[in-house]
């Protein structure tokens, strides 16, 4: 599976982004997909994931209310809204897909290049 992120951009404090994950795959439908994140100096860390057939989504304490994470099986795509950003969520963010546990890298097989997201405040 063959990844794209993008979507990525330089935005105000409190504006909103929406980063896009496509797939080349004609078995995406069959992963999970997660974003996770990686800002300058720390661990990359994750962000929202969602399973499957989308009908179940997970996010990290730090997004939850302000990020929603969709899919749509048929374009092969995934997107992550981003509202209400803050300086604290500028990264480079990656979207994966695999079948693992969703909230840990190692659940993931395949990543994108990622996106760059700048919040200034």
């Amino acid at each position: 599976v063959q990844l794209q992120a993008s979507g990525g951009g330089l935005v105000q404090a409190g504006g909103s982004l929406r980063l896009s994950c496509a797939a080349s795959a004609r078995t995406f439908s069959s992963y999970a997909v997660g974003w996770f994140r990686q800002a300058p100096g720390k661990e990359r860390e994750f962000v929202a994931a969602i399973n499957w057939f989308g009908g179940n989504t997970y996010y990290a304490d730090s997004v939850k209310g302000r990020f929603t994470i969709s899919r749509d099986n048929a374009k092969k795509t995934v997107n992550l809204q981003m509202n209400s950003l803050k300086p604290e969520d500028t990264a480079v963010y990656y979207c994966a897909a695999g079948v693992g546990r969703v909230e840990f890298e190692t659940g993931y097989g395949f990543w994108g290049q990622g996106t760059l997201v700048t919040v200034s405040s």
